[in-house]
């Protein structure tokens, strides 16, 4: 019978042959097979965990060569590939710590020092992310996700001027125009009329899983409870309630035991799946509010938008829609970011908007609405101070 490590040698050597032949698939499987015979080696264990990272599988990635690393902390390649695995995976502080230690050793390239930056920008540690993008673009200096990347670590540090400039850089070399327009009017202090749907949809996507810890846990967002407390106080039932950027059903929730049907839509689908978890709603929806509003013609007697036209600068189509769905006894209720300025809404360097009471009466009157009630509150936190808000109330 032959000796088990001589198999597992074999077709290690085996899954090195088809790992540098590009055969990323048939080198996963010899690496499998020599580890089944030799359990916890860690040449085995380094060379399929970077395996699996090359093919995406970022969760058995970081698995494995997590184990490669407690015998071999030495292996800079595989702890670079933890770290861009775990950055993969949003765990941000540790994909951070790996992508620290093993580009000392190793030459990940640009995409290394950005996921770093990335990493670091996400941690709140912006001086040591400017590091690392300035890093990823000395090694390639038209990579434009590190422009964006850079740009927006300088937004977050108040250096507008700066930042402005890295998002015409990341705009020259190739980066979505759309999406950095945008992020470059808020730089500049220019207004748009709404954040593009990708954006919102690719932030909310990513923010799902912690979304609510994060905003009412540490945050303190309680803008859904405050807003439904009025509407809910009297004991009335509602006989439809649409919930627009229903998010993961804060609203929902809180509203549910008071309404016999309970619709939502919401621009993320990721948001979208824990909302259903709920089991609260009758029907949930993928799609951008104006479409959804578009599309649909059944009544609603309470129309929410909590937190929702923060991404949303000219309201005026959005008016239109809900008086036209709105029952004849409804109530429409949302949340703005209150903006004490002159104009009627600006977007603000947080890439989000801000909206003038003014703003809202001039629209509920050229609708239609009566205004039933507007509320200066505060909605969270922010950077250690509170966000005020405009609870607006229209039927």
């Amino acid at each position: 019978m032959d000796d088990p490590l001589e198999q597992a040698r074999e077709r290690f050597l085996a899954g090195v042959g088809h790992f540098e032949a590009g055969r990323i698939t048939a080198a996963r499987g010899a690496f499998e097979a020599a580890l089944a015979l030799a359990p916890d080696r860690p040449s085995v264990l380094g060379k399929l965990g970077i395996t699996l990272f090359r093919l995406g599988d970022w969760p058995r990635a970081a698995e494995v060569l997590a184990r490669a690393l407690i015998s071999d902390p030495g292996h800079a390649e595989a702890r670079v590939c933890l770290g861009l695995s775990l950055e993969a995976l949003g765990r941000w502080e540790a994909a951070a710590e790996a992508l620290e230690r093993g580009l000392e050793d190793f030459d990940g390239g640009a995409s290394g020092w950005l996921a770093l930056g990335r990493a670091l920008g996400h941690c709140g540690r912006f001086g040591d992310a400017l590091r690392a993008l300035d890093h990823a673009l000395a090694r390639e200096e038209h990579l434009a996700e590190a422009w964006s990347v850079r740009g927006n670590v300088l937004r977050d540090l108040g250096r507008l001027d700066e930042a402005a400039e890295s998002f015409r850089r990341a705009i020259d070399s190739g980066a979505d125009p759309e999406l950095h327009r945008y992020y470059l009017a808020a730089s500049e202090g220019r207004t748009l009329p709404a954040a593009p749907r990708r954006f919102v949809e690719s932030l909310f996507d990513e923010y799902s899983v912690d979304f609510d810890a994060h905003l009412v846990g540490e945050l303190g967002y309680r803008g859904h409870e405050r807003l439904l407390r009025p509407l809910l106080d009297g004991g009335r039932r509602w006989r439809r309630v649409l919930d627009l950027g229903c998010g993961t059903g804060l609203c929902g929730s809180v509203v549910a035991p008071h309404a016999d049907v309970l619709d939502g839509v919401d621009v993320s689908a990721a948001m979208l799946g824990q909302a259903r978890r709920r089991g609260l709603y009758r029907r949930l929806e993928h799609a951008d509010l104006r479409d959804f509003l578009a599309a649909h013609a059944e009544p609603a007697d309470l129309i929410l938008a909590a937190d929702v036209f923060t991404y949303v600068g000219t309201l005026d189509d959005l008016f239109v829609q809900v008086r036209r769905l709105l029952a004849p006894d409804g109530v429409f209720a949302f949340t703005l970011e209150r903006d004490d300025a002159d104009e009627d809404f600006r977007l603000l360097p947080t890439l989000r908007y801000a909206h003038s009471e003014a703003y809202v009466r001039r629209l509920a009157a050229r609708h239609g609405f009566t205004v039933r009630d507007i509320i200066t509150d505060g909605l969270r936190t922010d950077q250690a101070r509170t966000l005020p808000a405009l609870y607006v109330y229209l039927q």
